[in-house]
């Protein structure tokens, strides 16, 4: 079976954005501590791990399905799995969204930033990734061979 090209972009855009979130979550946590006390540093966990979780679902997904990559049915089981990854991520902010929003330990404010902080950070990674890496125009592409049986082709 082949793989698709982008693998390896995706795949070092996953493991950075691994890295510069565990970054961001030591500075979220501490400059949370200094603003809000033990709730600022409980919030800002909190919104940089969704904001992490949140943006590695596609990238995740998009690896997952490129594993059905050469077969007849990569099309739809590549849409199915990134929109079920969409939905996924949807249910799952709706629900911490109802069961943060009314806790005492959440610093509305640090949350929030904390959580704009990660997306920024991931997006940043993205475009730095996808700006240096390599991928030619026509990469997944195979042009047809003749076949030297075929009395069709005509020199």
């Amino acid at each position: 079976m082949s793989t698709v090209s982008s693998t390896p972009i995706l795949r070092t855009t996953v493991i950075w954005s691994a890295i510069v979130t565990g970054a961001l979550a030591v500075v979220g946590a501490v400059v949370g501590y200094l603003v809000a006390a033990e709730s600022g540093l409980w919030s800002a966990l909190l919104g940089v791990l969704l904001a992490a979780v949140f943006l590695g679902i596609t990238s995740i997904s998009i690896l997952i399905a490129n594993r059905w990559f050469g077969t007849d049915l990569y099309v739809p089981i590549f849409f199915g799995i990134v929109l079920g990854g969409w939905l996924l991520k949807f249910v799952v902010f709706l629900v911490v969204l109802f069961v943060v929003r009314d806790q005492p330990w959440v610093n509305e404010m640090v949350f929030f930033l904390a959580m704009v902080a990660g997306i920024l950070a991931s997006l940043a990674v993205d475009v730095i990734v996808l700006t240096r890496m390599r991928l030619p125009y026509a990469s997944d592409t195979k042009l047809p061979t003749a076949d030297p049986d075929d009395t069709s082709v005509r020199e």
